[in-house]
C-alpha cells in the first residue's frame, strides 16, 4: 500500500518559521511531481501552495510567494515546505500531492496525504 506520511504540523507564532515534510512509503517505482495544497480561505476546495515538478520547476500560490520554499530529497522520496513569515491566515490542514508510477512501465497515478495542520497564532 503507497502511503504519503506527513509531519511537522503544529503552532507557530506570526512571523516566525516552519517546515513540513512528506515521505512516499511502499513499493514504487518512481515519484514524479510533489507538493503541497490547503484549503482556500473560507473554501473548501484545495488549492496549490507549491509544487515540485520532476523537471525540477517549482511553482507557488501568490499569496505565499517570497516567504514559502518547496524543495525535495529524491534519494528519500521526499518533499519539504520551508515556511517563513508565516500569517495566521496561512493557517490551514496542509495537504501532500505526489505523481507516482508504481511499476515501469505503467501510468502515473495521484495520491495524496491525510493532512496536517499548521496554527499561526499568538
Amino acid at each position: 500500500q503507497v502511503q504519503l506520511v506527513e509531519s511537522g504540523g503544529g503552532l507557530v507564532q506570526p512571523g516566525g518559521s516552519h517546515r513540513l515534510s512528506c515521505a512516499v512509503s511502499g513499493s514504487i517505482f518512481r515519484v514524479y511531481a510533489m507538493g503541497w495544497y490547503r484549503p482556500a480561505p473560507g473554501k473548501s476546495r484545495r488549492e496549490l501552495v507549491a509544487v515540485f515538478a520532476s523537471n525540477n520547476m517549482t511553482t507557488y500560490a501568490d499569496s505565499v510567494k517570497g516567504r514559502f520554499t518547496i524543495s525535495r530529497d529524491n534519494s528519500k522520496n521526499t518533499v519539504y515546505l520551508q515556511m517563513n513569515s508565516l500569517r495566521p491566515e496561512d493557517t490551514a490542514v496542509y495537504y501532500c500531492h505526489a505523481g507516482i508510477a508504481l511499476v515501469h512501465p505503467g501510468p502515473i497515478n495521484e495520491y495524496w496525504g491525510p493532512g496536517t495542520q499548521v496554527t499561526v497564532s499568538s
